[in-house]
């Protein structure tokens, strides 16, 4: 009997002999075939969920290294019943810190050679261990060039295999005969935290706080698989970069009233002299002790009263300039809604006070030489050209821009993956619960809708041209995801910067937050939200940041009967005393969803020096029924879908719709 030939239409057999190219022979096509089938059935990798850094490089490098305990609760499955608790906790530290930590070990070890031989036989097993999950060619493409045929060999062939016994451990004597076991356990140690996880998701908030955004985002850089969900404080730092002067004075009025100037000015190379010297001249008689740098433990000992008087003055300047900046971009774009605050305008000087909402404040400070009264939303000459001159520094920085154009190529708003919808702040709702509508471009948008929208004008900022109108809306629409009324990333009513420097009334620094806040705790609000991003089914999530989950009081991280988890990172030392720990990370594997809860961090000096980790407990919230392999994750619906393609080309190479080039092997 013949079978009838398929028909192709153009397009088809278009895509088909592209296709082709690749796979030139019905045997290549059949090959990759059975490849990419066997993958399927791979089991699922090791997801990590981080957010919330804020600039600790040392605690989140301690993280990114120990993978959230991973690595460490695999030493106690390989090792628990065979080495001593401090041997292990050598080992870990060991594999997070290779380099050091065999500085420190090297004269305590007597016997240095057989110490060598041990451990690379456990770094060994431990290696083949968690690099089971994967196939042989995505391990050999992780392992590093010098070592990666060694490793291979080591990695497959065990040391209890009787016919291969003597070669196995003639590989390891020789590594340590000829000087090269430090080099080689670096390199064990590299893939081993390789394979421990296979993907990060970072849910925002990498700038500000802490002191070494820039170190984190290197090593990010670096990092072999990786996306990032933007945070306010993220999307903060791209618009100053984009060359946004409102973005540009927040970064450097934030940075200076927590005395956080190392990422700024060693980081990024961006000098504040211009600051400086207007501030001297123009703020050297003005009452600045509002302004006052907070200076936490060793930092107050290390500042003299010039210096802190200095910082003060270069914040209240910086800061007035903010104002008048964000005052105008309130009158430049009213379909922000935000009239009210609108500030400067509505001091009495003569009676040293301000109505806000119909409650009147007493001002602390009303001193303010570069603020005219008829029109307080104008820079001075001064102002203008010190903004200008601080503004052109941030776009200059090679750095800067290096790693603003990493966070737009690996970031968005949002991402759904493997089921979990992840976002750094809110979905705005209204108190009834319903998608809240932004009227941008003289349309509404709500829920996903407005998302992609924000997305969009977020990449615009900084990718159209500069000077363009385009570009210029796109920076002032970076601003609002900021600072606006409920904004996405930020997902409060206002933010009461100019209440909380001249206010002494606490009352007036309220920022209530968006009621997404409040009803998240509802199960079926969560389903709403997912679905709204076309997930639905009882293994998908809402996994965000932002907001710290105080701990200390008895508040879980899960919400909305488990469809919802908060996983701020805590590692701002500022916030721990809110939430009583430092915050938690998120594992996600094959069989299960870990929440695991961190205690601060202790220091990278102390932590290889005496082998301390970053205290922590893990709660096993949610066990899948079956197994999950490559199959059930986006990545193979992907690869089912190169299967169906490579499919359609071999019938057509059958069908002789498509003519096999085997000159082209």
């Amino acid at each position: 009997m013949i079978t009838k030939h398929k028909t192709y239409t153009p397009e088809e057999l278009r895509y088909l002999r592209m296709l082709s190219h690749q796979y030139p022979t019905l045997r290549s096509a059949g090959t990759e075939i059975i490849n990419l089938q066997a993958i399927l059935n791979l089991p699922k990798a090791c997801e990590h969920f981080i957010s919330d850094v804020h600039g600790e490089h040392e605690a989140f490098l301690h993280i990114l290294n120990s993978c959230s305990g991973v690595i460490r609760e695999q030493l106690d499955v390989l090792f628990k019943d065979s080495v001593t608790h401090s041997e292990l906790e050598q080992l870990a530290t060991l594999i997070y810190y290779p380099e050091e930590k065999l500085e420190q070990l090297k004269p305590e070890i007597p016997d240095l050679d057989e110490w060598y031989r041990i451990t690379l036989y456990r770094l060994i097993e431990l290696c083949r261990a968690v690099s089971s999950r994967y196939s042989r060619s995505k391990v050999r493409k992780a392992l590093p060039p010098d070592y990666a045929y060694i490793i291979e060999e080591l990695l497959h062939t065990h040391s209890d295999e009787f016919d291969k016994q003597d070669y196995y451990k003639n590989i390891i004597s020789t590594i340590v005969e000829i000087g090269q076991a430090p080099d080689f356990i670096s390199s064990l140690a590299a893939v081993i935290k390789r394979m421990a996880v296979d993907h990060l998701h970072l849910v925002g908030d990498i700038f500000d706080r802490g002191p070494r955004a820039d170190i984190i985002m290197d090593s990010l850089l670096d990092y072999h698989s990786v996306d990032i969900q933007w945070g306010n404080h993220d999307v903060l730092w791209m618009g100053a970069a984009s060359g946004s002067r409102t973005l540009v004075a927040t970064v450097l009025s934030n940075s200076i009233h927590y005395n956080n100037l190392e990422v700024v000015e060693t980081g990024y190379g961006i000098s504040l002299r211009p600051l400086s010297v207007f501030a001297n001249e123009v703020y050297r008689d003005c009452d600045v002790s509002r302004f006052a740098v907070k200076l936490t433990g060793d930092d107050a000992s290390h500042y003299s009263e010039k210096d802190k008087l200095l910082s003060a003055r270069m914040h209240k300047a910086i800061t007035v300039i903010l104002f008048k900046l964000e005052g105008q971009k309130i009158l430049r774009h009213p379909e922000y809604g935000m009239q009210d605050r609108l500030l400067l305008d509505k001091i009495d000087y003569q009676n040293r006070c301000i109505t806000i909402d119909g409650v009147t404040y007493p001002l602390e400070d009303v001193d303010f030489p570069t603020v005219d009264p008829e029109n307080p939303y104008e820079l001075t000459e001064e102002e203008a050209s010190v903004i200008d001159q601080l503004t052109a520094s941030f776009e200059r920085s090679e750095k800067l821009q290096k790693h603003v154009r990493f966070l737009y190529s690996k970031g968005s708003l949002y991402k759904t993956y493997n089921g979990n919808l992840l976002f750094h702040g809110c979905i705005p709702l209204t108190e009834e619960g319903d998608f809240l509508s932004f009227c941008l471009d003289g349309v509404e948008r709500s829920g996903r809708d407005f998302l992609d929208f924000a997305d969009t004008a977020a990449r615009q900022a900084y990718y159209y041209k500069p000077g363009s109108t385009e570009r210029k809306l796109g920076m002032d629409f970076l601003w609002f995801l900021w600072a606006g009324r409920n904004s996405p990333i930020f997902g409060r009513d206002r933010m009461t910067t100019f209440e909380r420097r001249l206010i002494k009334d606490e009352s007036s620094w309220s920022e209530p937050k968006n009621a997404y806040y409040t009803l998240y705790q509802d199960p079926a609000v969560c389903d709403r939200i997912l679905k709204e991003f076309g997930l639905e089914g009882p293994h998908c999530h809402i996994i965000n940041g932002h907001v710290p989950v105080k701990a200390k009081k008895g508040e879980s991280p899960i919400k909305g009967g488990g469809k919802l988890l908060v996983i701020d990172g805590g590692f701002c030392k500022a916030y721990q005393s809110t939430s009583g720990i430092a915050g938690y990370t998120l594992i996600s594997t094959s069989q299960s969803y870990r929440i695991v809860a961190h205690q601060p961090f202790v220091g990278r000096e102390k932590a290889i020096r005496e082998n301390y980790g970053i205290a922590h407990s893990t709660e096993v919230f949610e066990r899948q029924e079956l197994r999950q392999r490559i199959k059930d994750t986006d990545v193979g619906r992907e690869i089912q879908l190169q299967i169906n393609d490579l499919r359609a080309l071999v019938d057509a190479y059958r069908d002789g719709a498509v003519t096999e080039d085997h000159k082209g092997r």
